[in-house]
């Protein structure tokens, strides 16, 4: 029979997976794909993508993420402490801080900051200037979050597979 706590815990494991996989095939497909592009076009398509990002199939998996896996490793911790409560607890700790805090302090100032740029009246200095500003530690931040995000979802199947706590 299938606790609620193993249930919470495959929904996190679905949610952590989405995420991994997301920012896992944009650092294989869209950032390769984008990096080819024009200055222009790159800032254009970047700002598309920001605004696309935004819906509730990926406020559903990032969020639930973040709220999923600590609820995970307190059911986990309410029946003693356990390995796939540790591993819980640093899936938790990573993804907290290294996917989402990430995101939320060096992605997404980034994203603002494209999106109050005119990509219309500036000169091709300035959107140069502009790419180049905000494209490198975009990457950057973006590789950190996908690192965290595998490890994270890595440390969650490893909490499924654990049968100490059982």
């Amino acid at each position: 029979m299938t606790s609620i706590s193993n249930l919470v815990l495959m929904t996190t494991a679905l949610t952590t997976a989405l995420i991994a996989g997301l920012f896992y095939a944009y650092s294989c497909s869209v950032n390769p794909g984008l990096a080819q592009l024009g200055d222009r076009e790159y800032i254009a398509a970047m700002k598309s993508i920001n605004v696309a990002i935004i819906n509730p199939v990926f406020l559903f998996s990032f969020m639930g993420t973040l709220l999923l896996l600590p609820i995970s490793a307190f059911l986990q911790y309410q029946h003693g402490v356990s390995t796939r409560f540790w591993f819980l607890l640093v899936a938790t700790l990573v993804y907290v801080i290294g996917t989402f805090g990430v995101t939320v302090t060096g992605n997404v100032p980034l994203n603002e900051t494209l999106a109050q740029f005119d990509l219309q009246s500036a000169s091709v200095e300035v959107i140069a200037k502009q790419r180049a500003d905000f494209e490198l530690p975009w990457n950057r931040f973006h590789t950190i979050r996908t690192v965290a995000g595998v490890i994270s979802l890595l440390l969650v199947i490893l909490a499924c597979l654990d049968r100490s706590a059982e």
